[in-house]
């Protein structure tokens, strides 16, 4: 079994949303002189390889802790969406309909993680249509991944694909990487964001098993 990580490290010059603070990891304590080393991290729960709840956007949705935490386990599909320029069409998921009865979360891999920490990270990635994020929450998936920024488009502000999917209590990731490390079949998955208290996101550690 190999194990693929798809969560991006943290550090103090990621890529973030516009507007949004950058993390900020220091250093309080060291073993030359304390005897332990400590860090002192203060970033905001959307930064990073991050889950969205529904509460991120539903003013009466779930939190992230009050999911099963086994509704955070199971099986992936990629769905390599990198040829597609603009949008991530309805007519473009449709093939993969049978695939989905048998997954609990969908991936989408566009190779926008290539620029992660660049300014082209934030400009012009594909995002889903409505139609699109409609079919998905009719496939009951638990849970919906991308390998960019966001599923909106940054000029987007009332957030369309975030109410639908998260309107159909599905997790959003956001920021994956390594996809393309995947195989193009359902693969197991653990994506396991850390237990905040009313959490309407939090940091997101992803990893998948494959076969070797």
């Amino acid at each position: 079994m190999k194990v693929i990580d798809l969560t991006h490290v943290l550090n103090n010059h990621i890529s973030v949303y516009p507007g949004t603070e950058m993390p900020k990891i220091t250093d309080v304590l060291s073993v030359e002189i304390d005897g332990a080393a400590e860090k002192k991290i203060e970033i905001h729960s959307h930064t990073g390889t991050h889950m969205d709840a529904p509460a991120h956007i539903c003013a009466d949705g779930i939190t992230l802790d009050a999911f099963n935490p086994a509704d955070f386990v199971g099986k992936a599909l990629v769905i390599d969406v990198s040829h597609l320029k603009d949008r991530i069409g309805f007519e473009d998921l449709l093939p993969f309909g049978p695939w989905l009865r048998d997954v609990n979360f969908v991936f989408f891999r566009t190779g926008w993680s290539q620029f992660w920490g660049s300014e082209d990270y934030l400009q012009d990635y594909p995002v889903l249509t409505k139609k699109a994020a409609n079919w998905l929450c009719e496939q009951r998936v638990r849970g919906v991944g991308i390998d960019t920024l966001s599923v909106d488009r940054l000029d987007e502000t009332t957030y369309p694909v975030h109410k639908i999917l998260l309107g159909c209590n599905m997790f959003i990731i956001e920021n994956l990487k390594n996809l393309e490390l995947l195989p193009d079949k359902p693969v197991d998955v653990v994506c396991l964001p850390l237990n905040i208290e009313n959490g309407d996101g939090a940091p997101v550690r992803v990893i998948a098993m494959v076969e070797k």
